[in-house]
C-alpha cells in the first residue's frame, strides 16, 4: 500500500497563515487591511485586463511590482482566497486564470462509483455533469457551488466544475479497516465515496485489519491528498453476515443504534393506560377488532373491525396506533424519530424509527391487550360508496392477530368455523369493488413481482422465492388507501398539512417509454410526453402474461416520478387522487405522526405548526425515505450475491431484463437474481447497440439480444464488495 500523500504542504501552511493574518487585520481596521484590499483589487484588475492569459503567483507579483515580502505573502494568500471564492481558477502547473463570467449555482453532489458525478440544483430539472478531474475535494452528498462550462454542440447534459464545498453532506463513513506499518486506512463500503480515508493512528484502539468500522471525515482540503478521520466505533468482523448487513445500512446513512437518552426516555413510558383516557375516548373494545400482518412482524400499527349498522350499511373501523399520545414534541424521543424519519426493513432485520419498547410493545396493537388508537370510522353503503366517516381518539382490544397466510385461508373459506371467516369474506368483496373502482378512475395497476431472501440461522441465504401478493395483502392495502384519501380530503384543505404527492411523469421519460414498448409491438398513446393513468393501465394489461411483461412493467415503473412529502397539494398521479396523505403507519413513518398531530390540533382548535417549518420536515422525511429504500434494496442485493456464490459454474435459463452499450442484463428464471453479460465477454462477433430496438446486434452474424428474450447463461463470477454478478452466454 503506497505511503499517503502529505495532507497539507508547508506552502499551504504559509498561505493559510498569511490569509488568517490578513483576515484578522481586515476585521480590526488596521493599515494592513487597507493594503490587503488594495492588492486584492490590483490582482482582480490584472486578470480582468488579461482575460485569456494565465499567471503563476510569481508572475502576478512581478507584474504588479510586489517586492516587499509582506506584499508577496498577501498576494499568494489572496490568490488562494480569490480562487476559493470563484473569481479566478487554478490551472495545471500552479497557474491562475480569470474565471469566465457565468452562472454559479449551488446544489447537492451525487458521485458515481467511477468517479464522476452530477449536481442537482433545486428548481432546475436537469442535473449538471461533473468530470472526476473537476471534482476538487467534493464528496458524495456535499452541498457545492459550481461553475458551468460552455455547452458543446451535441452535449446531452451541461457540464460543470466544483468551485467550492459549502457544506459536507457526510460527517462519517463505514468501511473496511486496514492497518499497515505507520499508517492505517478505511476503504468505504459506499462506492460513491471514491477515496480511502486515512486514519489517525491514535484513534485505532481495538480495530483490527479486516474489521468493519465507522470513521469520521474530519478534513479533505487538497484533491491530491486524501480525506482524514478518526475511528469512531468498531462494528465487527467483515466476515460476519450480520455485520455485513449492518455495515451496509450504516454506510448508506442509516442510524442503527439509539442514543442512551432516547432509550431511557422510552423506558419511562408506562404500558398501563390511565382511566382518564378510557373516559375521554370512543371505546371499541366491544367490537371484534383484528390485525393482519406478516408472520415475522412485531410492530402492528393498524387494525380493522366490521359491523352492520341498523340502516343496513356497513361500518369499517380503521384503527391506527396513537403514537402521538406517547411521543410528544421537543423530547429526545421525538428528536430521534425526526432524525430517522422512517423504519428501515433490511433483509434480515428491522431498524425501527422508535425504540422497541414503544414500537413492539406500548404502541403496537398486540392481541388481547388494551391499546390507544386514532381511528377512521367509515360508513359504506351496499354499493361500497362512502356515506360518511369520523376520526376519533379511541381505545381497542385486538381479538385476533392474523398472519397474511391465515387471513388468506379465511378468505378462501378453508376455516368456515373461525369467528372472522364471514367478516374477512365480506371485507374482501368490498375491497375488490373499491379496487376496481379505483382502477376505472385511473389509478395505475402496478403489481411488480418482488422476491424474499430466506436466511439460515447464521444469516446466510439459502433460497430466493417470489413474494406472494394475495387477496389478504390487497384487502389491507385497500382500506389503508381509503383512510389516507379520506383524511387528506377533509383535513388538508386550507390548513397546514403534509400530503403524499406524486407528480405526473416527466414527458421525456414517457416519450422514451413509448418508443421502448413500440419495439415490442405495443403502443402507449401520449401527447408530447403527457400520458393519462388509464393509458398506462391499458398498456400494463395488454402485456400481462406475455414474455416481455416483466421488463415492460419495470420500464413503466422507472418512468414514474418519485413520490414525496409536501405541504403543497399537487395530488397523487399514480392513485389518480386529488388528495392523499399518509396516516396509517405512525410507528414506522414520521409523516404519519405529523398528520396525527395536525388533525388533533384541528379537532382541538390549537395553534398549528408554521408552514415553513412543516415544509422543511416534509423534505427531510422524503430524503430519509430515499435512504431507507436504498438500504433495503442494497441489503437484498448483498444477499443475492452471497447466494449466487454457491452456484458459480452452473448453467441456467434466464430472460433478458435490459440492454445497454456495455452488455446484456439477464434475470435467472429459477434463482431470481440478475447479472450482466458484458460485451467484452460476447465472443465471436462485434456487437453494436441499436437504439431503435433497444438491442445489441452482431455486425457479422445479425444475432440480436433484446429485452424479453429467453437465453441460457453460465454463472461466471460474483463480487460481494461491488454487489455485482457476471454471466456469459452459453
Amino acid at each position: 500500500m503506497p505511503e499517503p500523500a502529505p495532507f497539507e504542504s508547508n506552502a499551504f501552511h504559509l498561505l493559510h497563515s498569511a490569509a488568517k493574518r490578513m483576515s484578522d487585520d481586515q476585521s480590526s481596521g488596521s493599515p494592513n487591511a487597507k493594503r490587503a484590499l488594495e492588492i486584492r483589487e490590483e490582482i482582480l484588475g490584472l486578470f480582468r485586463n488579461n482575460g485569456k492569459r494565465t499567471f503563476r503567483p510569481k508572475e502576478v507579483a512581478n507584474k504588479l511590482g510586489y517586492r516587499d515580502n509582506e506584499d508577496y505573502r498577501l498576494c499568494r494568500a489572496l490568490l488562494e482566497e480569490l480562487e476559493s471564492e470563484g473569481h479566478i481558477r487554478r490551472i495545471k502547473g500552479n497557474q491562475f486564470g480569470l474565471r469566465p463570467k457565468g452562472q454559479r449555482l449551488e446544489g447537492r453532489l451525487m458521485v458515481h462509483p467511477k468517479g464522476y458525478g452530477f449536481v442537482r440544483v433545486e428548481g432546475i430539472a436537469e442535473d449538471f455533469f461533473v468530470r472526476a478531474r473537476r471534482m476538487d475535494t467534493a464528496l458524495d452528498g456535499d452541498l457545492v457551488r459550481i461553475g458551468l462550462a460552455a455547452r458543446k454542440p451535441g452535449d446531452e447534459r451541461r457540464e460543470a466544475e466544483i468551485l467550492q464545498v459549502i457544506e459536507r453532506g457526510r460527517k462519517t463513513a463505514v468501511g473496511t479497516f486496514e492497518h499497515s506499518g505507520s499508517f492505517a486506512v478505511v476503504t468505504p463500503d459506499d462506492r460513491r465515496l471514491t477515496h480511502d480515508i486515512f486514519v489517525d493512528l491514535d484513534t485505532v484502539g481495538e480495530a483490527r485489519s479486516g474489521d468493519k468500522v465507522q470513521v469520521s471525515i474530519d478534513a479533505f482540503e487538497h484533491r491530491g491528498g486524501a480525506p482524514r478521520g478518526r475511528i469512531l466505533s468498531v462494528i465487527g468482523s467483515s466476515d460476519d453476515p450480520e455485520i455485513q448487513t449492518i455495515a451496509l445500512a450504516m454506510s448508506i446513512g442509516v442510524d442503527v443504534d439509539f442514543r442512551p437518552e432516547v432509550l431511557a426516555e422510552a423506558e419511562q413510558i408506562q404500558e398501563q393506560i390511565p382511566e382518564s383516557e378510557f373516559k375521554r375516548r370512543e371505546d371499541f373494545r366491544g367490537e371484534t377488532v383484528f390485525t393482519i400482518d406478516p408472520v415475522d412482524a412485531k410492530d402492528f400499527d393498524d387494525a380493522l373491525h366490521l359491523k352492520e349498522l341498523p340502516n343496513g350499511n356497513l361500518e369499517v373501523g380503521i384503527h391506527i396506533a396513537d403514537v402521538s399520545h406517547y411521543v410528544a414534541t421537543d423530547t429526545e424521543l421525538d428528536r430521534s424519530a425526526v432524525e430517522r424519519a422512517t423504519s428501515v426493513y433490511l433483509v434480515d432485520r428491522v431498524i425501527p424509527m422508535l425504540p422497541e419498547h414503544l414500537s413492539n410493545t406500548i404502541c403496537s396493537l398486540n392481541p388481547n391487550v388494551e391499546r390507544l388508537t386514532f381511528s377512521c370510522v367509515v360508513e359504506l353503503d351496499q354499493e361500497v360508496q362512502v356515506v360518511g366517516f369520523r376520526v376519533v381518539e379511541s381505545v381497542i382490544r385486538s381479538a385476533h392477530r392474523l398472519t397474511y397466510e391465515q387471513a388468506q385461508d379465511l378468505i378462501l373459506g378453508l376455516k368456515p368455523d373461525h369467528e372472522l371467516s364471514a367478516t374477512l369474506a365480506t371485507l374482501n368483496d368490498m375491497a375488490k369493488t373499491m379496487r376496481e373502482a379505483r382502477f376505472k378512475h385511473g389509478s395505475i395497476d402496478f403489481d411488480i413481482q418482488e422476491v424474499r431472501v430466506e436466511l439460515d440461522d447464521s444469516g446466510r441465504p439459502v433460497r430466493i422465492v417470489p413474494r406472494e401478493r394475495r387477496d389478504a395483502h390487497r384487502l389491507i392495502e385497500e382500506y389503508m388507501l381509503l383512510a389516507n384519501r379520506l383524511i387528506a380530503e377533509r383535513y388538508g384543505e386550507g390548513q397546514p398539512f403534509v400530503f403524499r404527492v406524486h407528480d405526473p411523469p416527466d414527458a421525456d421519460r414517457i416519450t422514451n417509454l413509448s418508443e421502448y414498448v413500440r419495439a415490442f409491438g405495443h403502443e402507449l398513446p401520449h401527447e408530447n410526453g403527457h400520458v393519462t393513468p388509464r393509458a398506462l393501465n391499458q398498456l400494463l394489461r395488454s402485456v400481462a402474461g406475455r414474455p416481455e411483461a416483466a421488463v415492460i412493467e419495470e420500464a413503466a415503473l422507472r418512468s414514474m416520478s418519485r413520490a414525496r412529502y409536501d405541504t403543497s397539494n399537487a395530488g397523487h398521479y399514480g392513485l389518480a387522487s386529488e388528495h392523499y396523505a399518509h396516516f396509517t403507519s405512525p410507528i414506522r413513518r414520521y409523516p404519519d405522526l405529523i398528520v396525527h398531530r395536525l388533525i388533533k390540533q384541528q379537532l382541538d382548535g390549537e395553534r398549528r405548526m408554521p408552514t415553513d417549518e412543516l415544509g422543511a420536515l416534509a423534505k427531510h422525511c422524503s430524503e430519509r425515505e430515499q435512504v431507507a429504500t436504498e438500504a433495503e434494496r442494497e441489503s437484498i442485493q448483498l444477499k443475492k450475491v452471497e447466494y449466487i456464490l454457491d452456484h458459480l459454474g452452473e448453467e441456467h435459463k434466464g430472460v433478458i431484463s435490459g440492454v445497454s452499450r456495455f452488455g446484456v442484463y439477464v434475470e435467472l428464471t429459477e434463482l431470481l437474481v440478475e447479472g450482466m453479460v458484458h460485451v467484452r465477454d460476447m465472443d465471436g462477433d462485434y456487437y453494436e447497440y441499436d437504439e431503435g430496438t433497444f438491442s445489441l446486434v452482431g455486425r457479422r452474424s445479425g444475432r440480436r439480444y433484446r429485452p424479453g428474450d429467453e437465453v441460457r447463461v453460465l454463472i461466471v463470477s460474483a463480487s460481494v464488495e461491488n454487489r455485482e454478478i457476471d454471466f456469459e452466454f452459453v
